[in-house]
C-alpha cells in the first residue's frame, strides 16, 4: 500500500458518508477532519510526533458501525495501510 492508496480511501469514505438523502454531518466532519490529519501526516515537511490519527481512526471505525458498514470497512482498511507504510 502506498500514499496514492491512502488518499484513495479517504476518497471513498467521505464518498460513502456523504450520500443518501440525509448523510450524517457530524460523521461527515469527522471524516473530513480525518482526511486533514492524514494528509498533515504523510507530508513529511508536518512534524507529525504529537499526532493522534490511529486513535481517532479506530474510534471512528467504532462510530460507522451501525450505520455505515461499508465506510467502516474503509476506516479499517485505512488503519491497515497506514500501519504498512509505517505509520
Amino acid at each position: 500500500m502506498n500514499e496514492e492508496k491512502v488518499k484513495q480511501l479517504l476518497k471513498e469514505l467521505l464518498e460513502e458518508i456523504g450520500q443518501g438523502e440525509n448523510p450524517d454531518e457530524v460523521l461527515l466532519g469527522s471524516a473530513q477532519r480525518l482526511q486533514s490529519d492524514i494528509d498533515s501526516l504523510l507530508n513529511p515537511d508536518v512534524d507529525s510526533s504529537d499526532n493522534t490519527v490511529m486513535d481517532d481512526m479506530i474510534a471512528l471505525e467504532a462510530q460507522f458501525a451501525s450505520s455505515y458498514p461499508v465506510a467502516e470497512k474503509i476506516v479499517r482498511e485505512l488503519v491497515n495501510s497506514l500501519s504498512r507504510i509505517g505509520i
